[in-house]
């Protein structure tokens, strides 16, 4: 049994048999797997595809472990290709492969095949990876389960449920674990894969205590500023006399290679330019961070605003967050049409808490809606000044919420 993770099948539909490479992307474990594997495949079975027109290559399996060299996956997948039908071509984790693009770009010159790839690695989608794929390919960037994905399975009590995502994130394997020791021990293992085998051996990387302490560091202060030489100055006074900035900007780009964490970057929005100092740094799953934290460190408001920094990246909006003059606004959030200023706060019941997140606005008046997303439980909407305020589980389980408020 899997969840149908409709919008991402969507997406592949909207681009099955189109002269492109899809990439699949995302943290390991968020789902890429079974997304192409059986809800795609079986999508494909239903509108007739022959099953033995898909072909399916897991390169995580030691089983299929000599098929990592390029040489040897180009052999095996162009055996299975018996005739000049159509082929659909499922490749996981592609990474693992040296001149992977080499067997792309050959099987898609060589036989009439409709190629699809997952990676858990950005340098997926490197220049000269794009380049060499002749440009021709396009990503699909799939995160850990969206509090509405993990409600629809569940449901029941919206805030009992929300508790639950809050503390074990939403990693689609948790669904089957109904013991929390379970979920704990599986996460604890999904951090050290990612953290070691993902990040630690991928990039060589020589003194692991310093760069374990980095991760915790940055799982302790999502919704914070962060650089590098911030970092670097913080564990130098915590027992890592050898801590540097520049190493650690090394640091911070694997992890966000690894897509353990996105980071945001800050706008200025009366200049129109990025600032180059004191970026945000949000996870990829609540659940891992967590872990990494052994549970000490359960902060609501922080939490709060790193789903809703995930959700609108789902949604496939830019996020920034945005300086506006003194003050600063939590996001920043375009698309093609629309630009949304977004505040987010546990509570705005308090006067001073209201009045400290709606000055982010002052001084905006450029039209655009000014929206505060909150986990006040009340029928209100409207606020001073055409400010509107939304309840996270509105704005969870509402894709079009901004539009629609």
């Amino acid at each position: 049994m899997y969840i149908k993770r409709q919008g991402y099948l969507d997406k592949l539909i909207s681009y099955k048999d189109k002269d492109i490479i899809k990439v699949i992307t995302g943290i390991r474990r968020c789902g890429k797997s079974v997304l192409l594997f059986d809800i795609y495949y079986d999508y494909l079975l239903s509108i007739g595809v022959n099953k033995d027109n898909i072909i399916k290559v897991n390169l995580e399996t030691k089983l299929n472990e000599n098929l990592r060299n390029s040489d040897n996956l180009y052999k095996s997948i162009a055996e299975q290709i018996k005739t000049d039908d159509k082929y659909y071509i499922f490749i996981d984790e592609i990474q693992l492969v040296d001149n992977f693009e080499d067997v792309v770009n050959g099987l898609k010159v060589d036989y009439n095949t409709d190629i699809y790839i997952t990676g858990s690695n950005s340098k997926l989608l490197s220049k000269d990876i794009n380049t060499k794929m002749r440009g021709r390919s396009i990503e699909i960037k799939v995160y850990p389960l969206s509090f509405a994905e993990f409600y629809e399975y569940y449901g029941g009590d919206k805030r009992a449920c929300f508790n639950n995502y809050l503390m074990y994130g939403g990693l689609p394997y948790l669904l089957a674990e109904s013991e929390n020791r379970n979920k704990v021990e599986y996460l604890k293992m999904i951090c050290d894969t990612v953290v070691g085998k993902d990040i630690v051996e991928r990039h060589d990387i020589r003194n692991e205590n310093v760069f374990n302490a980095v991760v915790e560091l940055l799982c302790s202060s999502i919704g914070s500023y962060v650089s590098a030489s911030k970092i670097a100055a913080t564990l130098r006074s915590n027992g890592f006399p050898k801590a540097n900035a520049e190493k650690i900007g090394d640091y911070l780009d694997y992890v966000c290679d690894a897509y353990l964490f996105y980071k945001a970057q800050r706008y200025d929005i009366k200049g129109k330019a990025y600032l180059k100092t004191l970026n945000k740094y949000y996870i990829s799953d609540l659940g891992i961070r967590n872990s990494k934290l052994n549970y000490r460190q359960i902060e609501v408001t922080h939490s709060l605003e790193n789903i809703v920094y995930l959700d609108l990246l789902r949604r496939g909006y830019v996020v920034d967050i945005g300086k506006n003059d003194t003050k600063e606004i939590d996001f920043v959030v375009r698309d093609d049409k629309n630009l949304y200023y977004i505040q987010v706060a546990y509570t705005m019941t308090d006067p001073d808490k209201r009045e400290q997140e709606i000055s982010s606005f002052y001084k905006l008046d450029d039209g655009y809606k000014k929206i505060v997303v909150t986990m006040d439980d009340d029928p209100f909407v409207n606020l001073e000044n055409g400010y509107k305020k939304v309840n996270v589980f509105d704005f969870l389980l509402n894709d079009n919420i901004l539009e629609e408020i």
